[in-house]
């Protein structure tokens, strides 16, 4: 393999032939690969490596394959061999709009046009809208696209609409799905004129710009039927309880709180969160003997918004009185439950510490091939840093990677974005030994849209 990566060549299955671009980068050399093939968009493979001197190359691959109906058991999408590649595609920027133009899903005369929230499931290569009242409900077999639109006041006075795409892959995904969802997403920012700030969503790590989309978030087993593969969505739920965790997301800053929901079992509890009990005429809250202030009010604001829908009775009780007891028996415990001691790990997966530095780094072709190099690296990244004539990626701390194009930047430079990007991820991983830093989310900014999370993240 490593020859083909120096020779620069390699023979595809569908005979075509692979091209090697070196972007410099100090202390090495990021070494991108794309593969073209006169395929479908969707049949497109890009191969990165980052060499330096310090470890060994690790080359990956993955191929997101277009419907073919030979094909009944398609491999599960991999988000640690392939991240999004087709976000960075070269497809003619006019194809690709008219190409929006006829999706159905994107003419309902209020896409890009008003503000909201809209939110669409990949159902057998197809973008089909999910209903209003499912909002915040994904299922881990599934593939989303979740664009938000609010509108933004200018320095003159004005407002214009933003827009923010995020796709989210569910942990167990299939390749035709993500793929699917990668395309729709590129061509959803043609509809919008280029404008959207695009997010690659995770489910083990969501960004905090996703989370604050939804009062609550429900993450269910199975799957929408697959052109590939047959995933039986599960009915609706006949269970008389729900329950919600209400924690500290990690990654999420302060004041992030998540409301989560979780089995309703007693195994589900945890010692240092707030659950939510609704069975059906009563509602439980349930305080953990090491939960936050935080939470606590957050979890009451919940419990008052399902009242004031419900007229249920509330009960608050605390872990450490002895009526907690009740809580653990509504949740299948027996005799030989303990009262204490409970810990289930949280659904989404911890990023870097809030006090770590962030870096800015700029691409650019200016001397004739293109670089890679950091410019900053400080508690503060400021606007000011950014220059209207590169593409600079920043590394938010840890939390986040965010992409800028500036409005002057070349062709070049604007195609090579997530190539950069992906390569980055795997450069963390190989140099801090951190293996969960593909879960980091990834998102591209363009000059002039930028987003209010986008601007937090220069601002925190």
């Amino acid at each position: 393999m490593l020859s083909e990566l120096q020779s620069g060549h390699k023979l595809s299955p569908h005979g075509a032939i692979s091209r090697k671009e070196d972007i410099s980068m100090k202390g090495g050399t990021l070494l991108v690969s794309e593969l073209q093939t006169p395929q479908n968009i969707v049949d497109k493979t890009y191969h990165y490596s980052i060499i330096t001197p310090s470890y060994p190359i690790h080359p990956k691959a993955k191929t997101n394959m277009a419907p073919n109906q030979g094909l009944v058991h398609p491999k599960e999408y991999d988000i640690k061999d392939s991240n999004v590649e087709l976000i960075g595609s070269d497809i003619d920027h006019q194809v690709k709009y008219n190409s929006a133009l006829t999706e159905p899903a994107w003419k309902d005369g209020k896409v890009g046009v008003e503000p909201g929230l809209f939110i669409w499931r990949i159902e057998q290569f197809e973008v089909i809208p999910w209903p209003k009242e499912k909002y915040g409900q994904f299922y881990d077999g599934d593939s989303f696209i979740v664009l938000f639109s609010e509108l933004i006041g200018s320095n003159d006075g004005t407002e214009k609409l933003v827009h923010d795409i995020f796709f989210w892959l569910g942990k167990h995904t299939s390749q035709d799905e993500a793929g699917t969802a990668a395309y729709k997403t590129v061509e959803l920012d043609e509809f919008l004129k280029g404008s959207a700030t695009q997010h690659r969503e995770i489910q083990e790590a969501p960004s905090d710009a996703f989370l604050a989309l939804f009062p609550r978030i429900s993450i269910r087993s199975g799957g929408i039927e697959s052109g590939f593969r047959h995933v039986e969505e599960e009915e609706e739920p006949k269970q008389t309880l729900t329950l919600l965790r209400v924690f500290k997301n990690p990654a999420a800053g302060a004041n992030g709180v998540v409301v989560h929901e979780v089995e309703p079992t007693w195994t589900s509890l945890d010692d240092t969160d707030v659950f939510v009990l609704d069975v059906g005429d009563k509602i439980w809250l349930w305080q953990g003997k090491d939960c936050s202030p935080m939470e606590k009010a957050k979890a009451a604001q919940i419990v008052h918004d399902m009242t004031v829908a419900k007229h249920s009775e509330v009960e608050v009780i605390a872990q450490t009185e002895s009526r907690s007891r009740r809580i653990v028996d509504l949740l299948g415990g027996d005799d030989e439950t303990p009262r204490e001691g409970f810990h289930c790990k949280k659904p989404f997966t911890p990023r870097t510490a809030d006090k770590a530095s962030k870096k800015l780094f700029r691409l650019s072709d200016a001397s004739g091939q293109l670089s890679f190099g950091l410019v900053k690296e400080a508690e503060r990244i400021l606007h000011d840093d950014l220059e209207s004539d590169d593409v600079f990626l920043l590394d938010d701390g840890g939390r986040a990677i965010w992409v800028w194009q500036g409005s002057g930047s070349s062709a070049a430079e604007k195609k090579s974005w997530f190539k950069v990007a992906q390569a980055y991820v795997r450069h963390l991983q190989a140099e801090s030994g951190h293996e969960d830093a593909y879960l980091t989310p990834v998102a591209k900014v363009v000059e002039g849209g930028e987003s209010r999370a986008f601007t937090r993240a220069l601002a925190a």
